[in-house]
């Protein structure tokens, strides 16, 4: 009989940390967003979310890391470093669980404007690295990218357009930006080294025709090669982490508090 309630006791326990670790699941689960500047010609700008300020000071060719926010909607600002005012960016996004996003500030000042992207962060198979283009270059035509002297990876990509991710075997490589459809090469990005496991993103940024020039920038989006290796998060995104932290060694705790007092009834 006393067995039996030590066994009923450890299952009510057990069950209990089951329904807390699934509920806090669900929340480590939500929405993250990072932004990405890539327009030529504006200056150094902070990201707003919901009137709180996100990121500060993100320069041309700067990209964030993700931070953690909840399911629903939310007003993102972007608005010159160190002001509140004039927001060139102002939009509400609606944001799904278990997504992440990248918003790219796109286009000349004068018509700025966000290019909002849903992210693919899974793991690639084993050997392979996954890759993605975005064409964020305001006057630049459509083009193909390429491996130099080899097959072409993504092609006609127009301004605002995006390559899908596409699993490259890992490596070092020599790429190319031509023009579209034909072999005259816009832009040459030598030495690029994809890690296995990794998902990348290379995002076309500058003028094709003026300063600052066209150049290839690329993102380390994210990296499964070891599991003490995540996406990087922002001081935004840490409360999360440490509430996951603080719950989980309370789940443990309360197992073990409970073991041990249904074992001492036990042996009364």
């Amino acid at each position: 009989m006393k067995m039996g309630r030590l066994f009923k006791g450890v299952v009510a326990v057990g069950l209990m940390a089951t329904l807390m670790v699934s509920a806090l699941s669900a929340y480590a689960a939500g929405p993250r967003v990072r932004v990405v500047h890539a327009s030529p010609d504006a200056p150094a700008v902070d990201v707003w979310v919901d009137g709180a300020k996100a990121f500060t000071n993100a320069p041309f060719k700067g990209i964030t890391s993700y931070a953690g926010l909840t399911a629903g909607d939310h007003k993102v600002q972007v608005v010159p470093t160190g002001a509140t005012e004039p927001a060139v960016i102002s939009a509400t996004l609606t944001l799904d669980n278990d997504k992440d996003y990248t918003v790219v500030a796109v286009g000349k000042l004068a018509s700025i404007e966000p290019l909002v992207l849903v992210d693919n962060n899974s793991a690639p198979a084993a050997g392979k690295a996954h890759v993605r283009f975005v064409h964020a270059s305001p006057d630049a035509p459509a083009v193909d990218v390429a491996v130099k002297g080899g097959p072409v990876i993504f092609s006609n990509v127009a301004f605002k357009g995006v390559g899908d991710y596409t699993p490259v075997d890992a490596g070092t490589y020599d790429l190319e930006v031509r023009l579209a459809g034909t072999d005259t090469v816009a832009l040459s990005v030598p030495g690029v080294k994809l890690d296995d496991g990794t998902v990348y993103t290379v995002f076309a940024m500058g003028l094709a025709s003026g300063e600052p020039s066209l150049v290839a920038v690329p993102s380390v989006d994210s990296t499964h090669k070891s599991a003490t290796a995540p996406v990087t998060l922002p001081t935004t995104g840490g409360s999360q982490n440490m509430l996951l932290l603080v719950a989980a060694a309370g789940v443990a705790l309360m197992m073990a508090g409970g073991v041990l007092r249904l074992a001492k009834q036990t042996n009364r």
